[in-house]
Formats: structure tokens, sequence, C-alpha cells
């Protein structure tokens, strides 16, 4: 692949290159997208269609999709337009991201869309409304192509659930595109969409992100509201998007952050938008280069170690201060999380007829999740708020750590799932 634009993913890989559909829709970013779409170079309809050609054609090969939605990305297509039309001038307001189509991942409820939450035994349910998130993306002109494949429950950190293909990323179809958004990084970096809906509470954004080479943001807690139909539940997981540039991570958490009544966790706005703090000059930044895994004794690849080296290189020689960061805290204090996980795998609302078909995993974390006490759980929390004090305390001098996403490079298809272990 070709060297890309300074905070661009590069271009998929020859052996996943879709034909191209009303000339170069597929290359631009989401903001690209919209701009073109404003000034009339193209028009909502063909930026849909070409989606829509490009996720039947492609998406079965990288698992990108479990349920597509052409009626609703047609008619989303021609709302736009006729905004477009009724506009008094060029210079008319309008929706952000207009006209540009983007994917949801299956635990988030598009309305009219069936969503199975990644599971073949739960009934498919049909919302009547969307999700918080999925509502400000609405607002903001999006169109949706379809709902993005997860693993059950969004449980593993591999996608290859029993509701579809695995998803895979396109840079090698042997290898996973990790989990649990891995159909919304493998649709971004396909190329069928600019961008795609994700959560992740235990790497869910991060790892697809690496897998696929794709940004891939989890914001702090409390920037993404989970209401007003969600809760925030231990605060492990938030809301985020996958792009396949910094500036449209930037441009979409604009329209999705922002807090709704009954929020428990809070955060000050921004001084600025997010989009336009990508174009302003950093200050002399003290950057902590991490090579240690903080969650597992295990070693790091040297490909992974590579990057970081290089990333490291480049920000010193950009001027920025340079040094080693440790892991902030003993492997042991991540014993929360096995709780936390557990617990919210346990309290999913699963019909009792339906419980002996989840995959053996799904089962095997509902059954640790119900063992574990209310003091247990009680001490889960607040050892997770200990713990987030502890990393600022021990990180307080960088403004930034560099670490690897992953240990090791994208694992094959198949060789995590394991249902008889």
């Amino acid at each position: 692949p070709g060297r890309a634009p300074a905070g661009r993913a590069a271009a998929p890989p020859v052996s996943a290159q879709p034909r191209s559909v009303g000339g170069v829709i597929e290359t631009l970013t989401a903001l690209e997208l919209a701009a073109a779409i404003r000034t009339g170079g193209v028009a909502p309809r063909e930026v849909v269609e070409s989606a829509l050609e490009r996720a039947a054609r492609l998406g079965p090969t990288v698992g990108a999709f479990v349920t597509l939605t052409p009626d609703q990305a047609r008619a989303q297509a021609d709302r736009a337009e006729r905004a477009l039309a009724a506009r008094a001038g060029p210079t008319d307001p309008l929706p952000p991201v207009l006209g540009v189509p983007a994917g949801v991942k299956d635990l988030s409820l598009v309305a009219g869309a069936p969503t199975r939450f990644g599971s073949a035994a739960v009934p498919a349910l049909v919302p009547d409304e969307d999700d918080g998130a999925v509502a400000r993306l609405r607002e903001a002109g999006c169109a949706f192509i379809g709902k993005t494949t997860t693993p059950e429950l969004g449980m593993p950190c591999y996608t290859e659930p029993d509701t579809g293909p695995p998803a895979r990323t396109p840079w090698d179809l042997t290898r996973s595109a990790g989990g649990s958004s891995g159909g919304s990084a493998s649709a971004v970096a396909a190329g069928i969409v600019p961008g795609a809906l994700g959560s992740d509470g235990g790497g869910s954004i991060r790892i697809p992100a690496s897998a696929c080479g794709v940004v891939g943001l989890k914001p702090t807690r409390g920037r993404i509201s989970w209401g007003p139909l969600g809760v925030d539940g231990a605060g492990l997981a938030s809301l985020g998007v996958l792009t396949r540039d910094v500036r449209d991570t930037a441009a979409f958490l604009d329209i999705l952050a922002g807090p709704c009544p009954g929020d428990q966790f809070l955060l000050p706005g921004p001084r600025t938008t997010f989009l336009d703090a990508c174009d302003r000059p950093p200050s002399r930044l003290r950057v902590g280069v991490l090579t240690t895994p903080v969650i597992a004794d295990v070693p790091v690849h040297t490909a992974c170690v590579a990057a970081v080296e290089a990333t490291a290189r480049a920000l010193e020689g950009l001027g920025h201060d340079v040094e080693v960061a440790g892991p902030p805290v003993p492997l042991e204090r991540w014993d929360a999380f096995r709780v936390l996980w557990s617990v919210g795998a346990a309290v999913v609302p699963v019909p009792a007829e339906a419980e002996p078909g989840l995959v053996p995993l799904t089962r095997w974390l509902r059954e640790q999740g119900r063992a574990w006490s209310g003091v247990a759980y009680a001490q889960a929390v607040m050892d997770r708020q200990q713990m987030a004090r502890e990393v600022a305390a021990a990180w307080a001098a960088f403004d930034v750590v560099v670490c690897p996403t992953l240990a090791q490079p994208p694992a094959p298809v198949g060789s995590l799932r394991n249902d008889a272990d």
C-alpha cells in the first residue's frame, strides 16, 4: 500500500481493493464527502448507492455487516437531497455530515432495523427508537448502510459470531479484524463507509482499529452519553467511532459528545471543538514510551515494538520530550476487570429459553458473573476507581503515553474462538 497523508490510514491492499463507483467516492474521508455533497460535486444518492454496492460485494468477504439497510439508507439520502435543494444559498448551514454513509455496531439500536446483539440465540429486536448516539448521527445527516458485525453480546476480542461470517482485516483475509467492533473496523478499512459506530469496554474499538489499520478512539467515560435509553453501568464501556482519518474521528466526536439528563459520569466540555484542535499546533509534549504489557506477562512481537520505536523517534524529531514509561500498576490490580466484565455479561437480559443456545464463552461468563457476591462486585467498582487514581499518579509526568495496542499481530481467524475450552 502507498504511504498515506499525515493522519490518514493508507488505502486497502490491492487484493481487497474494490471497483470505484462514482469516481473516487470510496477514497474520500467523511469530511471530504460532506464537502463534496455540499458543493454539488456528488449527490447523496450516488454516495449511498456506491456504499451499498461495496457493502453487498465486499461485506461478506470481510464479514463487515450482519444486516444491510438499503431502504433506510436511500430514504436518508433522499432527505439529504431535499435539504440541499431547500437551501436559500450555498452558505446556508447544513448538518455536518449530510449524506455521508455510516455503519452502526449491532449492539446499538437503529429504529426500524433488526438488532441481534451478535447472537443467534437471542430473538431479533426491531426497535421503534434510535439509541442516543445513533440519533445524534442521524440528526447530523448520516445515512445508515447497515448493522456491523459483532460477537455475541460484544464480549470477546474477536468477531466470529454464529450470525454470519467472521470479521476479517482487509489487509490479510486469513486474519481476524479483532473485536468486538470488528465489523465496524473491517467496513471502514475496506472502504465501504468512511466511519462506523462502535463501543469499547476492554479494547473493543482499539483492538479492531489496530488489526485493520484504522483510527480507533475510546473516549473517556462521560464524554459520550449512553442516554437516554442506555445506562453507564460499571463505567467500563464507551461509545466511539472507527474512521480512516484523525479529523473524521474528531468531527464525529463533536457530533456525539455531550451529556444526557441522568448521566452518572460527566466531563466538562472542550474549550473548542475537537475538529478545531486538530489544526492547533501542540506545545512541546512530554511523551512516555511503554513497551511492557500492562495486563498480562506476555512477550511483545518485534514488529509491534518497532512500530512504537519508530513513532517515538518521529515525535522526538518533532521536538517533543520522549522517555520510557513503565507499567503504572502491578498485574494483579487488573483482577477487578474480570469481576466487572463477567457481571456485565450476567446482567444482560436474555430470555430463559434462549440461554442454552448462547455460545460457550457467553454462558461461562454469565455463570462467573452470577457467582460473584454483591460485596465482591462493590469491591471491584472501588478497585477500578482506585486504579484510575494510581494510573494518573504514576503517569503524571506525561502528556501522552505511546504503546503497542496489541502485543502480537492480528490473530488468524479461528485461532481464538474455541468452544471446547
